[in-house]
C-alpha cells in the first residue's frame, strides 16, 4: 500500500474472502452479497489515505486485508467485462495509445483514468458505489465508470474465487489517460 501512497493514491483495508469456515467474508455482515469485495469501515471515504505510517499500521494488523483504492480523487476507473477490455486494450496497444494502468479483477479489467471531476462535468457523472445500488457484479454486465463516492479492489487482492488482482500494465507515475479518450476506445467494445 505503501507504493500506492509514493503514487498519491489514497488506499484503506477492504474485507477478505474467507475459503473455509461457516462465512464467505471476513466482514460481520451476514449474507455479505460482495465477500471481500468492499472495505472493512463504513467510514472508508474518510479514513483512506496516503500516510505510510497509518498504512503500515493497518497492514500490520490486518496483514490479509484487501486493498481498496477510493476513486474520483486522483483516479476514476472504467470497469469493463474481461473479454471487452483485453480487446480494447490489444487495440489501443496497437494503435500506439497509451491505456495507463489496467488491472484484471476476476472476469473484469480496471482501467484507471485521470478524475475529471469538475462541476460543469455533473451531467456526465455517475457513480459505482458497491455499498448501495446493484447488489452483484452481474446486475451491472456492461461498463461501468466508478468515480467519486465510489472504489475498486486493487492489486494483491483476492477474490473468493482464490484469484488475486493483478496488474495487466502497472501504474509508472506518468500522467493518466484522459477518460473521454480512453471511453471512446471502450464504447465500441462494451456496448
Amino acid at each position: 500500500m505503501l507504493e500506492y501512497a509514493s503514487l498519491g493514491w489514497a488506499s484503506c483495508p477492504g474485507a477478505q474472502p474467507m475459503p473455509t469456515g461457516p462465512r464467505a467474508c471476513s466482514c460481520d455482515r451476514v449474507g455479505c452479497p460482495d465477500p471481500g469485495a468492499h472495505p472493512l469501515s463504513r467510514a472508508w471515504q474518510i479514513q483512506a489515505t496516503t500516510d505510510p505510517a497509518q498504512l503500515s499500521h493497518w497492514w500490520r494488523h490486518e496483514p490479509e486485508a484487501n486493498v481498496i483504492l477510493p476513486t474520483g480523487r486522483v483516479f476514476d476507473v472504467f470497469d469493463v467485462p474481461a473479454a471487452g477490455g483485453l480487446a480494447a486494450l490489444t487495440a489501443m496497444e496497437s494503435s500506439g495509445f497509451i491505456p495507463g494502468p489496467v488491472a484484471v479483477c476476476g472476469d473484469r479489467v480496471l482501467f484507471f483514468v485521470a478524475t475529471r471531476n469538475v462541476a460543469e462535468d455533473e451531467d456526465e457523472w455517475w457513480s459505482c458505489p458497491l455499498d448501495y445500488g446493484p447488489s452483484t457484479i452481474d446486475e451491472m454486465p456492461g461498463l461501468r465508470w466508478h468515480c467519486r463516492d465510489s472504489y475498486v479492489l486493487a492489486p494483491p487482492s483476492t477474490l473468493p474465487n482464490g484469484q488475486t488482482v493483478s496488474w495487466l500494465r502497472s501504474p509508472d507515475g506518468r500522467p493518466l489517460p484522459d477518460p473521454l479518450q480512453v471511453l471512446d476506445r471502450l464504447a465500441d467494445v462494451c456496448d
